[in-house]
């Protein structure tokens, strides 16, 4: 027979465990001496220590779940309770009520963990819904549509919550990205029907400004065009695909125009600066006639030299004012002087200044004998009076007499 403090064999080979409650058959042992039976069942002992070592390492080290640490639990204390291993069952038994403590706070840790996790996943569907129906109103189509991208993906990056609460906040989440959807259709649909249109305003000015580059009524064409630009700013883009080449071809046709405008502008240009340079010289050689002496020939001289201005086509229109008033400076003098000889020699003129130059000075040889009369006769206020009718007299007088000396009397 053989014993340690845990255990014991008999002489029928009986192995036994020493346990609280007395001792407990562990097997029977028939292969060899009764040490050798009793280190057998220390070694399955052993290996039970290890295993419950292994379980505590998981527990505390893993994600193991607490359902499968439970099984494992239970699967080492039937090991234990059958009592098929020499040692302290009992330390194991106390060791794996531990491990149940453990597993059960874990449990609970985890239970509230997921409670936190979920309270926060609904906060957070909850600010993403919140924002997507903000974002269903927006007008700015190609940034919203981009973050309603994006709330997607982070959305399905989130936990789920329970069915009924996680469907109520998908539902208003899904109704906001198909009526921001439907807004943005419908807009796009309007663009395309405005651009359709603004294509066929474009179609329609293309043409016009393609039939007017060839044009040589260059006032007009030239007015007609800066319209047709004004009509095509107003009338929007057309689509991508033909807003440029609609534009190519308008912008072709102007420039067409424009060109032979300007090389028969440069034309006539050269053409005016070489009449305005003519008529500098004429305009010289009209004003060596002033001042007029010979009234004959210097309208001769005038007559030859307007003859030849006439002849000569335009000159620069900033240049025109200054040159022509020249010309017309002269042509004045002339016109000045046949006036003054006009009145010189018309007969009816000079009859009527001598008449009216004869009624003033009677009218003065009255009036100053009026004066005397009065002042003999002491009445000076009468002599005051007629001494003032007597200068405006005389000052018209004056005027009738120089008058009459242009005509030679």
């Amino acid at each position: 027979m053989s014993s340690d403090p845990w255990g014991r064999v008999d002489e029928t080979g009986t192995v036994y465990v020493r346990t609280a409650d007395g001792e407990q058959v562990v097997g029977s042992w028939q292969a060899g001496s009764p040490e050798e039976a009793l280190a057998y069942f220390e070694r399955k002992y052993e290996g039970l220590v290890v295993e419950i070592g292994l379980l505590e390492k998981r527990v505390k080290t893993t994600d193991l779940s607490a359902k499968d640490a439970q099984t494992a639990i239970e699967h080492l204390r039937e090991q234990v309770d059958a009592h098929h291993a020499v040692g302290d069952l009992a330390a194991l038994r106390v060791r794996l009520d531990q491990l149940v403590g453990v597993v059960d706070a874990r449990r609970e840790e985890r239970k509230a963990q997921r409670a936190r996790q979920t309270d926060e996943a609904r906060q957070s569907k909850e600010a993403l819904v919140v924002e997507a129906e903000q974002l269903a109103q927006s007008d700015q189509w190609r940034a919203a549509g981009e973050r309603l991208r994006a709330l997607v993906d982070t959305w399905k990056g989130l936990p789920r919550l329970d069915r009924k609460s996680d469907d109520e906040l998908w539902h208003r989440f899904s109704h906001a990205r198909s009526a921001f959807s439907k807004r943005r259709k419908a807009h796009f649909a309007q663009l395309d029907a405005q651009r359709e249109e603004a294509r066929k305003t474009k179609e329609r000015l293309v043409g016009e400004a393609e039939a007017l580059s060839g044009s040589t009524d260059w006032g007009p064409t030239a007015a007609r065009y800066r319209e047709l630009m004004a009509e095509w700013k107003a009338a929007g883009r057309a689509q991508r695909e033909h807003e440029d080449d609609l534009w190519n071809r308008f912008r072709g046709a102007q420039d067409i125009f424009f060109a032979a405008r300007s090389s028969v502008f440069a034309e006539r240009d050269a053409e005016q600066t070489e009449n305005l340079k003519l008529k500098e010289e004429l305009a010289e050689e009209a004003e060596k006639i002033l001042p007029v002496g010979d009234l004959k020939a210097a309208r001769a001289a005038f007559r030859s030299v307007n003859e030849r201005w006439e002849a000569i086509g335009h000159v620069p229109r900033d240049a025109r004012p200054k040159v022509e008033g020249r010309m017309h400076a002269v042509e004045r003098a002339i016109q000045e002087a046949e006036e003054t000889e006009w009145r010189r020699t018309n007969p009816e003129a000079r009859a009527r200044a001598a008449g009216l130059t004869g009624q003033l000075q009677a009218a003065v040889d009255k009036l100053t004998q009026q004066i005397e009369q009065a002042r003999a006769q002491g009445n000076t206020a009468k002599a005051d009076k007629l001494e003032k009718e007597l200068a405006g007299r005389r000052a018209l007088l004056d005027q009738a007499l120089k008058g009459l000396q242009e005509f030679g009397g």
